[in-house]
């Protein structure tokens, strides 16, 4: 199975630049971005089926996964602006 890549640098490529100056600056953003990537290695991980878990956990995780997107991509957008 291929998996789409879902880290954020290939999630929002435009953005580069305030991801890195965002990940040394901001340290709930870093939070945030380190949480980000943890879900997503685990959602990965399942996908592959190199780890057990039911549908109701890949769907927890996967919602969690989308709301710290969202709200990274907001900080990212403000930081964009200003």
């Amino acid at each position: 199975m291929v998996l789409e890549p879902h880290d954020l640098h290939s999630e929002f490529p435009e953005y580069q630049q305030q991801i890195h100056d965002l990940k040394v600056a901001d340290a709930h953003f870093a939070k945030l971005f380190d949480e980000y990537h943890s879900v997503n290695r685990h959602v990965q991980r399942i996908e592959l089926d190199a780890e057990l878990a039911t549908d109701l956990e890949l769907e927890v995780l996967k919602k969690r996964r989308l709301i710290l997107k969202d709200d990274l991509y907001r900080m990212l957008v403000a930081q964009a602006a200003g």
